[in-house]
């Protein structure tokens, strides 16, 4: 299924004005922290009205070093998976470079426990601003780990697309405004949505075999 057509049917907010951004995250089912093992997409329409699709290399989670380093007592934070529309501003990062900053309230979770594991059930659900940014790692080349590029912020592993990135959303901002909505896929919360639908599908037909074996059952004794 095309991503459009799959974001439309979740009730996501997908923009179709020519250069005007559709920025994605998808988190890994993966549990180990301080990879690049996460999808980051930016779509939108060309002037002849089709699907342009970028996909970079990301984390959407925190590096190992502020897992076991938090910034707050309360745990570092996990961004949770859902759309933030108009929640991001080009803008500067930590005062050092040009990108995506948080400017409207996002949902997190905090992973409190310090060890490398990436925990997005635990802790506290909060909303606010906590400087949630979209950014890069190096300003160089393609970075391997995480490490302290990451204290919550979704972060490209390759400079280049970055650049790219960048470069898409002056010209989005030029033409509608300087907003852009971000929406986060967790994968694993997918699976799991999957894997119960699918056990309680089978328990129904479990049990409706069970009926039906009683009501055979029923018959041959009458």
């Amino acid at each position: 299924m095309l991503l459009p057509t799959f974001l439309k049917k979740s009730k996501w907010k997908v923009n179709e004005r020519p250069y005007e951004l559709n920025l994605v995250g998808f988190r890994s089912t993966n549990t180990k922290a301080n990879r690049f093992d996460d999808t980051f997409v930016c779509f939108f329409k060309n002037r002849n009205g089709f699907w342009e699709i970028n996909r970079y290399d990301c984390t959407t989670d925190t590096g190992t070093f502020w897992l076991k380093n938090p910034m707050t007592e309360g745990g570092t934070a996990m961004l949770q998976a859902g759309q933030y529309v108009n929640a991001y501003q080009l803008g500067s990062h930590r005062g050092k470079y040009e990108a995506l900053v948080q400017r409207g309230e996002v949902l997190i979770r905090r992973d409190y426990n310090k060890d490398n594991r990436l925990d997005f059930m635990n802790g506290k659900l909060m909303k606010g601003y906590y400087g949630i940014n979209i950014h890069r790692a190096s300003s160089n080349g393609t970075t391997k780990f995480v490490d302290e590029y990451s204290a919550g912020c979704q972060v490209l592993a390759n400079a280049n697309d970055f650049n790219e990135l960048i470069s898409l959303a002056r010209n989005h901002a030029n033409m509608y405004g300087n907003q852009f909505t971000y929406g986060l896929i967790d994968n694993r919360m997918q699976q799991r949505t999957i894997l119960r639908r699918t056990a309680y599908a089978t328990s129904l037909f479990a049990l409706g075999a069970v009926g039906l074996s009683i009501y055979e059952k029923q018959k041959l004794v009458a």
